[in-house]
């Protein structure tokens, strides 16, 4: 049995929602933000799917992921669909001069790991782990803008 553990985070980007979400329904730049990300490859075959690596302190994780949505400007929704279980959304609100990028992320912790582990001292790793990178999405996009 697994436990499923689920964490939300929010950041407001500076920049008009046609940029931000260009740069976050771009995949496979992912890695430039998401520090724990160490890459993402949309599958040629069907690029509903794309192949994750998540590499962190000595661990190494990979899962073939598939879009369940995908509304432009809106949201993009995802599932696993082969290794690492995890399943979320990214939705996006349009604040005219600046957007809204809500991550929500669950996974699950297999019942003899999660017995081991303190799951709310997990939980407080993973949220602010995301939350930074949020920021970092939010600094990246401030620096393009500052580029052009």
């Amino acid at each position: 049995m697994s436990k499923w553990l689920e964490h939300s985070v929010q950041v407001e980007v500076d920049a008009p929602i046609d940029l931000v979400w260009n740069l976050w329904s771009d995949l496979e730049q992912m890695p430039r933000w998401m520090k724990w990300i160490d890459s993402v490859k949309i599958l040629a075959a069907d690029p509903d799917l794309s192949r994750w690596k998540l590499a962190s302190g000595g661990f190494e994780f990979t899962w073939l992921s598939r879009i369940l949505k995908l509304e432009k400007h809106q949201i993009i929704q995802w599932e696993s669909v082969d290794g690492l279980p995890n399943r979320g959304a990214v939705r996006f609100y349009d604040r005219h001069q600046s957007s809204i990028v809500k991550l929500t992320i669950a996974y699950a912790i297999p019942g003899i790991l999660g017995q081991l582990m303190d799951n709310l001292f997990l939980g407080q790793i993973v949220e602010s782990t995301i939350q930074a990178d949020l920021y970092r999405f939010k600094n990246y996009v401030t620096q393009l803008q500052m580029k052009s």
